[in-house]
């Protein structure tokens, strides 16, 4: 059966009622980090539901119930031991916490018993120690039955039993330790009374050997040898913790009569004497407790992890989290002032006084008819932002009496005055990203008119805004002119998604300036719009010509972008439009890679494919990279929105006739229906909106229709079909604006 690890991680983090950061990678068992709050689960892709349920509710008990605490310091206590104990104390808890969950794991482990998990199959419980016991009651006690001592085993079970934080825990876990320990002790003592008692048996025969003892002092050593290796021999049974007696009798039997032989020679070397004494204390202290005394274990918890281990699938590509990183705004964005004023260096003493005559004329006139749109805009908010306050206006009594109502006292019986609350309007503020890649120079200009009228709107309903224009070009200096291409923007580690060093954000337009200095740097980027859409006698500035398409790069920025905006404007609402004609380009993340010439990890690169995992341990939310390239935007785009939920998401994408289809196609896969009805939307307003992306809206616009006049001119000699052509043409484009415009309208009122 195959488990869909996503559902699982969300079910963990819905019984923690905690955004744990969950992970799943090809390890063998589950662990959980209480110091980091990481969750590791095993690709369990042999386990059934029950067992993968069980699992993962037993983890999150830990997750749950057990300290971040070094106890090792203060309790010398095998850890197996505290976590037979603690096993039972975390289950129990979640148990108590959730009624239904005991269902699961008793499904789980009536699995894991049927199917002999534990290694009990062939083995008598009843002589196991009290460890292993106690973890199959607590485990599998309902379908196995777990025999108890009654006046010394059954307090330490109730005790365990009993346990409701981790120090009881402790305190159990030492008392079953201890019993365990003293029971092995116990019974290797009585392992070593049998062999004593054995070795005596041939006392008897020893002493009818005495006098011919006596008699052959040349045998005194070799006896004595022989003694000595027979004691090393149980010293050596003592050490190993195995009590074989077969192998003790016949090596007790074997040497009987040698020890016999030499009873009255050792009687007769009192030095030889005293030396095999010492041997033989050293040989007891061993046995009863010195460092080499054997610890006792539990076997059924090694033999279950050994099972749930074979669960576990090891083939296939590791799973990668990787994570954006928190970059450094000032060595990404480019400030306003900058900009413009390299522009001013370069224009405003030209050789040609009437070098920009032409393209300034063409601003003006755009201007002017652009003065329509931007009050039809004005309008729109204002009476959508005034429904929205009446629509949440609250009436009430104000306990004072209407002296226009007094007469209909007789079947009136609300004769107060009344009160009418407007609820306030929320403080709105636009942060726009414009698409400076080269694949824009065809549309460059109509793409510039669009945000202008947006600019001029923000400014007449006095909403701040801030205008990013993306680019890998523009060159990065210090204060002293020292170059910094390859000075990165945040601190490289191990799973941090990358942001190339030459990034930057040209912040080419703002609400900070004046009135008279906003119209002066809007004629510069409209210079600059016209130059790398038509070319020019004019040059532009360095760094100012179109690039690559950092996009995505540009939405991790916005993790840092957003708040500060927020926080400089004391807005209470942000919309962020994005202006583009494309996708961004592939991610790559950082990974520490140890090579075998150097002392120091390297940090290098790893291409992010469909084993790769995004983590945001701010929302607990990870979602999976296994897509094509070009969706890694909405991916990043719904990061966004997760993390600022009071944040529109609009995008604007300029589209070429032979890119439409291919562009519906991507956001209507598998739903004829939808894509016929936007196909034929396409065909007949030369734009649509896309709902079902990262954005909130994604509003695509035709390329030809976009650079039409919306204004209505013809010559004077037009005849009458010229005129009406004209005129058709005049009034489709103003509808098309005003659709685009309402929408956009309705967004952000």
């Amino acid at each position: 059966m195959t488990v869909r690890h996503e559902i699982k991680s969300q079910l963990a983090k819905l019984l923690a009622q905690e955004d744990l950061v969950v992970e799943n990678k090809n390890v063998e068992t589950a662990c959980f980090n209480v110091h980091t709050r990481v969750l590791t689960l095993p690709n369990w892709d042999k386990a059934g539901n029950e067992i993968y349920d069980m699992l993962v509710a037993h983890e999150v008990g830990h997750a749950l119930y057990t300290p971040d605490r070094d106890w090792i310091k203060e309790y010398k206590i095998p850890p197996q031991f505290v976590n037979v104990v603690e096993d039972v104390r975390i289950e129990k808890m979640m148990k108590r916490r959730y009624a239904g969950i005991s269902k699961t794991f008793y499904k789980g482990y009536n699995v894991l018993a049927d199917e002999d998990f534990f290694g009990v199959e062939c083995e008598d419980v009843s002589k196991m120690n009290l460890a292993d016991r106690v973890n199959l009651h607590f485990k599998i006690g309902n379908f196995v039955d777990i025999p108890f001592g009654e006046y010394v085993e059954m307090p330490i079970v109730r005790m365990i039993e009993g346990c409701e934080d981790f120090d009881d825990v402790l305190i159990a876990a030492q008392a079953l330790y201890k019993y365990c320990q003293d029971q092995m002790n116990t019974d290797t003592k009585t392992d070593m009374d049998s062999l004593e008692s054995q070795s005596s048996g041939s006392s008897e025969e020893q002493s009818d050997n005495s006098m011919e003892q006596q008699q052959q002092p040349g045998e005194s050593e070799d006896t004595a040898d022989t003694e000595q290796d027979t004691e090393q021999d149980t010293e050596h049974v003592c050490q190993g913790g195995e009590t074989n007696m077969d192998s003790l009798e016949s090596q007790s039997s074997g040497s009987s009569e040698e020890q016999s032989d030499n009873s009255m020679e050792q009687q007769q070397q009192p030095g030889e004497s005293e030396d095999n004494a010492d041997t033989e204390q050293d040989t007891e202290h061993v046995c009863q407790g010195g460092e080499t005394n054997p610890e006792p274990k539990v076997d059924t918890m090694d033999s279950l992890d050994d099972a749930i281990k074979k669960l576990a699938s090891m083939d296939g590509i590791e799973n990668v989290y990787v994570e954006l990183p928190q970059v450094n705004l000032g060595d990404i964005i480019i400030p306003n002032g900058e900009i413009h004023e390299r522009c001013n260096e370069l224009w405003d003493n030209p050789n040609d006084p009437y070098l920009f005559d032409c393209v300034d004329d063409k601003f003006l006139k755009f201007k002017k008819s652009a003065q329509k749109e931007v009050n039809y805009l004005v309008k729109e908010f204002e009476c959508r932002k005034s429904a929205n306050s009446y629509a949440r206006a609250t009436t009430s009594r104000t306990g004072v009496l209407d002296c226009s109502k007094l007469h209909t006292y007789k079947y009136n019986e609300d004769l107060f005055k009344k009160v009418t609350t407007l609820a306030d309007g929320k403080n709105h503020g636009l942060i726009f990203i414009l698409d400076w890649s080269g694949s824009m120079s065809g549309v460059m200009m109509d793409t510039i008119k669009q945000l202008f009228n947006l600019v001029w709107f923000c400014k007449k309903v006095s909403i701040p805004f801030e205008v990013y224009a993306f680019t890998y070009d523009y060159p990065k200096m210090s204060a002293d002119g020292e170059h910094l291409y390859d000075k990165s923007s945040y601190e490289k580690k191990d799973g941090l998604m990358q942001v190339i060093e030459q990034f930057s954000l040209m912040n080419i337009l703002s609400h900070k300036v004046n009135s008279k200095t906003l119209e002066k740097q809007l004629k510069n980027m409209f210079r600059i719009a016209q130059y790398v859409a038509f070319g020019g006698r004019y040059s532009i500035p360095v760094g100012m010509r179109l690039s690559g398409t950092p996009l995505n790069e540009t939405m991790i920025a916005l993790h840092q972008i957003i708040p500060q905006f927020k926080k400089n404007t004391k807005v209470q609402k942000v919309q962020c439009v994005v202006l583009t004609d494309g996708e961004g380009c592939g991610l790559t993340y950082h990974r520490e890679i140890q090579r075998s010439w150097e002392y120091e990890p390297f940090i290098g690169l790893g291409r992010i494919d469909g084993n790769c995992y995004l983590r945001d341990r701010k929302t607990g939310n990870t979602y999976s990279l296994d897509s094509i390239w070009g969706d890694y935007t909405d991916i990043l785009i719904q990061n966004l929105r997760d993390n600022f939920t009071d944040t529109n998401f609009i995008g604007i994408r300029v589209l070429e006739s032979r890119d439409y289809n291919r562009f519906i196609s991507r956001y209507t896969w598998g739903e004829y229906k939808l894509k016929e009805q936007i196909q034929n939307q396409w065909k007949k307003e030369k734009s649509f909106s896309i709902k079902n992306s990262g954005y909130h809206s994604y509003i695509a616009l035709s390329t030809t229709t976009l650079a039409g006049e919306s204004e209505f001119e013809v010559s004077e000699d037009a005849s009458k079909i010229q005129i009406k052509k004209s005129f058709m043409k005049s009034l489709k484009n103003k509808k098309m604006n005003k659709k685009i415009l309402n929408e956009f309208v309705g967004l952000v009122a």
